[in-house]
């Protein structure tokens, strides 16, 4: 049974059509991508999602449940995060307290040994548990906002346009973590622009046009359509 399924999906902001009637599931255990253009529709399909927009119509249901209506704090609760695109990491707060921020929906006697594996994870950030997280680099920040969502828990980790504005060097970085997550047991859902990172990874994907799905199939699958290559591959 999937624990994320999307029916017939309109989300409109204002007079604008963004969201076409967009439908796709993501199964336990697996990571799934959605391709496309800036301007495509990925964001605001996360957004909806995890409760920060609303849908004119269509049902995102999530573990079974329907989530119409549920404010984003209590999405958080139902076991689903979100890295939003660009990070928005607490730029006044230390490393450390960015991830008891992500913690504030468990009980207090769990949040230590969290913060303990995030740091095995991400060996920088405890490095720099204390400093401002406005004075980390941009990769440095990924791995916060990261670990800040893996601090709630999630049963699905949603992320945003990870590699966005990093060099690459640290978008291979980022991607072996995400990889990582996955082997661990993460079920991921990844928007992202870099079409070749995020096809080589995922288990499934959807390619997002203008507001609807064009192709899904899976990542080896489209990483082969020609469509797809000479779109977003460069080939």
């Amino acid at each position: 049974m999937p624990i994320l399924k999307v029916t017939d999906l309109h989300v409109y902001y204002g007079s604008i059509h963004a969201v076409k009637g967009v439908s796709f599931e993501v199964n336990q255990g697996e990571i799934v991508t959605l391709i496309g253009a800036n301007g495509a529709g990925k964001s605001t399909v996360l957004n909806t999602i995890s409760g920060l927009l609303h849908q004119r119509s269509g049902t995102v249901e999530f573990d079974g449940k329907d989530l119409k209506g549920v404010a984003p704090h209590k999405v958080i609760r139902h076991g689903l995060a979100q890295v939003p695109e660009g990070r928005r990491v607490f730029l006044q707060m230390t490393v450390q307290e960015n991830l008891e921020m992500g913690a504030y929906t468990r009980p207090g006697g769990e949040i230590a040994g969290s913060i303990a594996g995030v740091y095995e994870r991400f060996p920088r950030l405890k490095e720099r548990r204390t400093q401002v997280a406005g004075t980390l680099s941009g990769g440095e920040q990924q791995m916060l906002a990261m670990g800040r969502a893996l601090m709630s828990k999630p049963k699905l980790l949603m992320l945003d346009e990870p590699s966005m504005g990093l060099a690459p060097i640290l978008v291979e970085q980022i991607f072996d973590i995400i990889r990582e997550l996955h082997r661990s047991g993460t079920t991921i859902l990844l928007v992202e622009q870099n079409a070749q990172a995020a096809l080589a990874i995922a288990d499934r994907a959807y390619v997002l046009e203008t507001g609807n799905i064009t192709l899904s199939g899976t990542g080896a699958e489209l990483m082969e359509s020609d469509s797809v290559r000479k779109a977003y591959l460069g080939g």
